[in-house]
C-alpha cells in the first residue's frame, strides 16, 4: 500500500508541468475575452478615470500581465487562489461551498450510467448480431450524439412542463430549510427534521439533471462494455471454461467480465472530465448551484480570480482521478504492473 502511494505521488509530481500550462492558458485566454471586470464592477462610476484607475490598482490589474501571473502563481502554490472580484470571498471557500452540489450531481449521473451501461453492454455482447444488439447500439449512438443543452431542455419540457412530475430548477423545494451537515442534500435531508419529505424533494430535483448528465457516459460505457466483452469472449480460456460445464452466467460475470473491466474502467475515468464539462451546461439549464453554474456566472462577470482558480482546481481533480484509474490497472490485471520491472 505504501508503494502504491509512492507511485501515485510520483505521477502527481509528473503532472505539475501540465497544471502549470493550464494555469498559464486560463490566465491569458480570459484576458483576451472582450470585457473589463473593473467597468462591470463599477457600472456608471467607471466613467470617472480616477475611480477606474483606483479600482484597477486595488485589484492589481494595472500591473503587466506577466507580473500579474507571477503573483497569481506564487500565491496559488501557497494555497491562496485569490478573492472573487464580485463577492470578495476567497475563491477556495466559494469552490468548496459549491463543490458538494456538483459532486452529488456527478456521482448520481455516473451511478446511473454504470448501473444501466454495464448490463446493456453485456446483453448486447451476449446477443451479438441480433435485433436486440442493433437496437441497443443504435440507442447508445443516439444517446452519445445528443447535446446536453438540447437533451436537458427536452427533459424539462416533457417531465416538468407537460407532465408536471419534476421541478424545473434548484436542488430542493424552497419550503424546506435544510441545515448543511455534509453538503449532500440527499443525506442532509434525511438527517433533518423534515426527513423523508425533504429527501423526496431532493430526488425530484436531482433526477432530471442526473439523467441529462449521465446519458453520454451511459452510451459510452455500454458500447465499450460490449466491445471489450466480445474481445474477451473469443479467448481460449473462455472456451475451455464453457467446455468444463461452467454455467454461462459464471463464465460471463466471473471470468470474462473481470478481464474486460480494464478498458471499461479507463472509459469511466475519462468520463469524469466529460461529467465536469457537462456540469457547466447542465447546471446552467437546471439552475443547479454547483461549480459549473458558478463558473459561467464568473465568466460573464469577468471575475478573473474565480475563473483562474476554478479551472486550476477542476484540472487538478481530473488529473488526480486519471492517475488513480491508471494505478487501478495493477489491481485488476497484474500484468499491468506499476513497479520498476514494467516493460
Amino acid at each position: 500500500m505504501i508503494y502504491f502511494f509512492q507511485i501515485l505521488f510520483k505521477k502527481l509530481v509528473g503532472t505539475l508541468p501540465t497544471l502549470l500550462i493550464i494555469s498559464l492558458l486560463s490566465f491569458m485566454l480570459i484576458r483576451m475575452v472582450p470585457g473589463d471586470p473593473v467597468l462591470l464592477l463599477l457600472g456608471e462610476r467607471g466613467a470617472d478615470p480616477a475611480v477606474y484607475a483606483q479600482m484597477q490598482q486595488r485589484l492589481g490589474l494595472d500591473l503587466p500581465w506577466m507580473t500579474q501571473y507571477w503573483n497569481y502563481l506564487s500565491n496559488a502554490i501557497s494555497g491562496d487562489l485569490g478573492r472573487s472580484i464580485i463577492s470578495k470571498t476567497p475563491v477556495l471557500t466559494e469552490f468548496m461551498a459549491r463543490f458538494p452540489a456538483t459532486l452529488e450531481l456527478g456521482m448520481t449521473s455516473m451511478i446511473i450510467a454504470i448501473i444501466l451501461g454495464l448490463p446493456l453492454g453485456i446483453v448486447a455482447a451476449i446477443k451479438r448480431g441480433t435485433i436486440l444488439d442493433h437496437l441497443l447500439m443504435t440507442g447508445s449512438l443516439v444517446g452519445y450524439s445528443m447535446p446536453i443543452f438540447w437533451w436537458g431542455l427536452i427533459l424539462i419540457l416533457i417531465f416538468s412542463v407537460n407532465l408536471g412530475l419534476t421541478p424545473v430548477a434548484g436542488r430542493i423545494s424552497i419550503i424546506y430549510d435544510i441545515p448543511t451537515v455534509t453538503g449532500f442534500l440527499t443525506i442532509d435531508s434525511l438527517l433533518s427534521e423534515e426527513g423523508f419529505d425533504a429527501f423526496k424533494s431532493t430526488l425530484q430535483h436531482l433526477v432530471l439533471p442526473a439523467i441529462a448528465m449521465g446519458t453520454i457516459p451511459l452510451a459510452v460505457i455500454a458500447r465499450m462494455t460490449r466491445s471489450a466483452l466480445l474481445e474477451v469472449l473469443g479467448q481460449e480460456y473462455i472456451t475451455a471454461a464453457r467446455a468444463r460445464g461452467i454455467p454461462p452466467w459464471r463464465v460471463i460475470l466471473l471470468h470474462a467480465l473481470k478481464n474486460a473491466m480494464i478498458p471499461i474502467i479507463t472509459v469511466i475515468g475519462l468520463m469524469v472530465g466529460s461529467i465536469i464539462t457537462g456540469a457547466i451546461l447542465t447546471e446552467t439549464i437546471f439552475s443547479w448551484p454547483g461549480i459549473g453554474k458558478w463558473m459561467v456566472a464568473s465568466i460573464n462577470a469577468r471575475d478573473y480570480p474565480v475563473i483562474q482558480g476554478g479551472i486550476l482546481l477542476i484540472a487538478s481533480m481530473i488529473v488526480l482521478i486519471n492517475n488513480l484509474v491508471d494505478l487501478t490497472y495493477s489491481i485488476l490485471n497484474p500484468r499491468a504492473s506499476i513497479g520498476p520491472n514494467r516493460k
